[in-house]
C-alpha cells in the first residue's frame, strides 16, 4: 500500500492542526451565541485528513456527515470558505460551487451513504474515473440505509469506500450497546466486500488502506468497508454534555493518543515541525474563519436563500413552501 511521503505528512500535519484550530474558534462561537450547534472534530483529525488526502481531488467525490469539514482542506479554499459558512448557519454554506467535488455536510445518520453509492454507480455507468469516499460514524452504522446500501454496492461492485470513524460513542451509546458484532468492519462480510479496521489515530494507517481501497475500487474490484477506530475527545456537539456519560479514566486514556499531538511530537523529532511553524499555521488558520464569520455576518439574507440548492428546479411541495416563507416575512416586515 502507498505510503505518505514526508512533504505528505507535512501537509497532512498542517490541515490537522488547522481543523482543530479552526473547531476551538467555533466552539467559542457557539457558546457566545453567535453561531449554531456544531460537532467538534477534536480526536478525528487523523482519520479524516488521512483519508482526504490519499484521494485525487480531480476525480474524486467526498461526502462528508457533520464532523468532518474542517479536514477537508486539501479540495481548496472554496471548500473551506464554504464549510466555516456552513458552520456559522449561513445558507450559503449549502452550496459547493463547482466543480469541486465534495457535498455539504448534513446529520441525518446514515443518508448520504445511499447517495454516495448511487454517485458511484453513476460514475461507472458514465465511464468516469475516480471514486466515492463517504464518511459515517458507528451509530449511523445502526440505520437501514448503511445495509441497504451496502448490499446494492457489493452486487454492482461500484468505486465507492465506506469510511466509518468508530469514536467509541453514539452520542452517549458506547460501542458495546451498539453492536453484538466482533467489529463494525465485520458487517462488510455480509456485502461481501472486504472489511478493514484501522488505528484512526494515525493518518499515515488511514493514508495506506483509503489508498489500497482506491486502487482496488478503480480496477473494477469494487467497494471496501474501513473501520478506522479513534475515540471522541470532545462533545458529541455543542449541546451535548459527555461528563454525564463518559468515564473519566477513559477520557484520559485516549488523550494520550490524541493524533495532533501524537504527530507533532513525531514530525518534531524527525526536523519536520516546528514551533514557529506550528504558530504560523495556527494564525492564518483563525484569520481565515474569522474572515468567514465577518462574511456570513455582513452578507443578506433572504428567504429565499434557505430553499436555493436543493433541487435544480422546485417540487410542488417546496414552491408552496417558498410561497409561504415569502409571504410571511412579506408581513412581518409589514
Amino acid at each position: 500500500m502507498p505510503k505518505p511521503n514526508d512533504k505528505q505528512l507535512q501537509m497532512i500535519l498542517e490541515d490537522m492542526v488547522v481543523a482543530r484550530t479552526q473547531a476551538g474558534r467555533l466552539w467559542n462561537l457557539q457558546r457566545q451565541g453567535q453561531v449554531g450547534t456544531i460537532a467538534p472534530i477534536d480526536g478525528h483529525e487523523g482519520a479524516v485528513v488521512g483519508a482526504v488526502h490519499a484521494l485525487e481531488t480531480e476525480s474524486d467525490w467526498v461526502l462528508p456527515q457533520y464532523r468532518e469539514p474542517l479536514g477537508l482542506r486539501k479540495y481548496g479554499p472554496e471548500v473551506l470558505d464554504t464549510f466555516m459558512l456552513y458552520n456559522l448557519g449561513h445558507p450559503a454554506g449549502g452550496h459547493i460551487p463547482d466543480p469541486i467535488k465534495v457535498t455539504p455536510s448534513q446529520i441525518s445518520l446514515g443518508a448520504s451513504i445511499p447517495h454516495a453509492v448511487g454517485l458511484a454507480w453513476g460514475m461507472r455507468l458514465k465511464d468516469e474515473d475516480g471514486v466515492v469516499l463517504v464518511f459515517f460514524g458507528d451509530g449511523a452504522s445502526s440505520e437501514g440505509d448503511f445495509y441497504e446500501a451496502g448490499n446494492l454496492a457489493g452486487v454492482l461492485k461500484v468505486p465507492v469506500i465506506f469510511l466509518c470513524i468508530n469514536n467509541q460513542w453514539a452520542i452517549s451509546t458506547p460501542t458495546h450497546m451498539q453492536t453484538a458484532a466482533d467489529s463494525f468492519a465485520s458487517k462488510a462480510e455480509a456485502f461481501g466486500i472486504p472489511g478493514i479496521t484501522v488505528d484512526g489515530n494515525d493518518p499515515s494507517s488511514v493514508y495506506e488502506a483509503v489508498s489500497d481501497a482506491r486502487i482496488r475500487a478503480t480496477s473494477g474490484k469494487g467497494p471496501t468497508l474501513i473501520e478506522a477506530t479513534v475515540y471522541r475527545l470532545g462533545a458529541h456537539t455543542t449541546a451535548d454534555d459527555p461528563t454525564r456519560y463518559v468515564p473519566s479514566d477513559d477520557l484520559s486514556a485516549a488523550q494520550k493518543n490524541d493524533p495532533v499531538h501524537t504527530l507533532t511530537k513525531e514530525m518534531k523529532d524527525r526536523g519536520l515541525w516546528s514551533d514557529s511553524k506550528q504558530e504560523e499555521v495556527e494564525t492564518v488558520a483563525l484569520e481565515r474563519i474569522d474572515d468567514a464569520f465577518e462574511k456570513a455576518k455582513n452578507t443578506p439574507l433572504s428567504v429565499n436563500s434557505l430553499m436555493d440548492h436543493c433541487f435544480t428546479s422546485d417540487t410542488s411541495r417546496q414552491s408552496r413552501q417558498r410561497s409561504f416563507l415569502t409571504n410571511s416575512a412579506g408581513e412581518l416586515n409589514e
